[in-house]
């Protein structure tokens, strides 16, 4: 028996241009889901590229907008202590002390007299962790407010920075110095206790040293006159940037009223353009140099006498 139906089996033929065409549509759609992910990748780059971009612009431009900051009330990198205010000059807490007394005991040490000509001219470089530099404060305190208060000298602190890193990183010597910037800018009346104060409870080397809120707490101790003004300089470190370069200035010299003097260490003193190269820790040597430098340069200024003429003589 025969029959016109034949079997729906495709022929060889057609079974391959199934699977090609399938092979193309799958390659397709992988060809397409690579152009995607390339045009994902694309785009996900330019966006970061471009917050890089503007974040290194915004840094730069703060930068570059921040105004490098000086101190007022400044001269040649010191601050000129003229005015020995009444918290300074009390007993009480770790204010400076009080006139007429020295740290050994006994008799006050000589002042030197003033001259004609000038009053000694004493310049004192300072790191605020310098050990040395709290020892020669707190034997030579004292006088040195005798001499200010009496005008037998002018004394100029100059803040610097030659231990910055000894304190874990926290710079303490460059902030401590802007710090006390600040107060000579915004209180100068009380820098001379602030000043002192930093000297006479220091932190010890290699330790971090006073925070920027506890500097300016500090500062607020002393009776400063505009609390507001002296934190917000402090902990916003506004002088940080000339304490460095005041520091730079020092190192390369030379040192104020000297020809060729430069710093070499804090404490430093110079008297009358001369380094003092005594015991930091005895108030009689020190006023002995200073009454040294004292006498030299009033015989050096010291106007000669005047040449006698001679009397004419009448002949009878």
């Amino acid at each position: 028996m025969s029959s016109d139906e034949t079997p729906n089996v495709p022929s060889p033929r057609n079974s391959r241009e199934v699977v090609r065409e399938k092979a193309q549509k799958v390659h397709a759609q992988q060809s397409r889901a690579r152009v995607m992910r390339r045009i994902i990748l694309g785009a996900i780059a330019v966006v970061a590229v471009g917050a890089i971009g503007t974040a290194i612009t915004l840094a730069v431009s703060a930068q570059v907008s921040k105004p490098q900051l000086t101190p007022g009330g400044m001269d040649e990198d010191g601050i000129l202590v003229s005015d020995i205010s009444a918290t300074a000059a009390s007993d009480e807490g770790v204010a400076a002390p009080s006139p007429d007394e020295t740290e050994a005991g006994g008799e006050a040490a000589p002042t030197p007299a003033p001259t004609t000509s000038s009053t000694v001219d004493i310049h004192i470089y300072v790191d605020y962790l310098s050990p040395d530099a709290g020892e020669f404060e707190r034997a030579n305190a004292r006088q040195l407010v005798n001499w200010i208060t009496e005008g037998a000298a002018t004394v100029t602190y100059h803040p610097v920075a030659l231990l910055t890193a000894s304190s874990n990183g926290t710079k303490y010597s460059l902030r401590s110095a802007a710090a006390a910037a600040c107060v000579a800018t915004h209180s100068p009346a009380q820098f001379y206790a602030f000043n002192h104060d930093l000297l006479d409870d220091q932190p010890e080397v290699n330790t971090d040293g006073f925070s920027d809120a506890q500097l300016a707490d500090i500062a607020g101790a002393v009776g400063s006159d505009n609390v507001k003004s002296v934190r917000s300089c402090i902990e916003d470190q506004d002088y940080v940037t000339w304490a460095k370069d005041a520091t730079s200035r020092a190192l390369e010299g030379p040192l104020v009223g000297s020809d060729d003097l430069v710093l070499t260490a804090a404490p430093m003193i110079v008297v009358n353009g001369e380094a003092y190269v005594g015991a930091l820790d005895d108030p009689s040597e020190f006023s002995q140099f200073v009454l040294t430098v004292a006498s030299d340069a009033y015989y050096a200024t010291e106007s000669p006498s005047p040449t006698p003429t001679p009397t004419p003589t009448t002949t009878p």
